[in-house]
């Protein structure tokens, strides 16, 4: 007999009570109280304009086995001052990280442009993003990179898995409400490492290397 996670989560937060309900949920990574609903919902931040929805991407991305298709995002930081901007590859782990402030659309897009020419020209070949607004220059960003950018649909965080997931990770180290104006570049490269050399199942647990950091 075999098991799915939903079944498991359907276990974890509807059946126990009390204090067995704590101590169970307190093993999870996310220590969330209650299940968020895996469907897609309503986009309240407005239309990006010219978006590239992610179903107009190339079916290579999803199969993940050609590396130079990114998943990006950002961290941010205490009452949204501060904010880490992120860039992963599949099928591999992290490359490129970058201190954002302010967050604004004119910044993330320089930011993202800057570091993202770092990368040898063979590993730029896509970038998925949320809706957020701090994309809404993507086209200026295509043209200086002449990478193609597509967006996930609203509240479907599983359309970029490898990001959701090491979202989680990061914030184990950065819990939300975390200063970035206080964290070193020092600071983010040894995080950058150890996220980079964990063993990871979708790559029989062989250690990944970043392309730069």
């Amino acid at each position: 007999m075999r098991l799915s996670h939903e079944a498991l989560y359907t276990y974890l937060y509807v059946l126990p009570r009390g204090a067995l309900r704590r101590e169970l949920l307190g093993y999870l990574r996310q220590h969330r109280q209650r299940r968020r609903p895996r469907s897609r919902g309503q986009d309240r931040r407005g239309q990006i304009p010219e978006m590239i929805s992610i179903e107009e991407r190339p079916t290579e991305v999803a199969a993940r086995t050609v590396p130079g298709h990114w998943e990006s995002d950002l961290i941010m930081g205490r009452n949204y001052r501060t904010a880490w901007a992120r860039w992963w590859r599949a099928p591999r782990a992290p490359c490129c990280w970058c201190r954002l402030k302010p967050r604004t659309r004119w910044s993330v897009r320089r930011a993202f442009a800057r570091r993202i020419k770092t990368v040898p020209r063979q590993m730029r070949l896509s970038l998925t993003h949320d809706r957020g607004k701090e994309m809404a220059e993507h086209r200026l960003f295509t043209r200086d990179t002449q990478i193609q950018v597509y967006f996930a649909h609203p509240q479907s965080p599983w359309e970029r898995g490898t990001n959701e997931n090491t979202n989680g990770l990061i914030r184990q180290f950065y819990p939300k409400g975390t200063d970035f104006s206080q964290v070193s570049h020092y600071q983010i490269q040894r995080l950058q490492q150890l996220l980079n050399g964990r063993p990871r199942k979708v790559l029989n647990w062989i250690r990944t290397v970043a392309l730069g950091t």
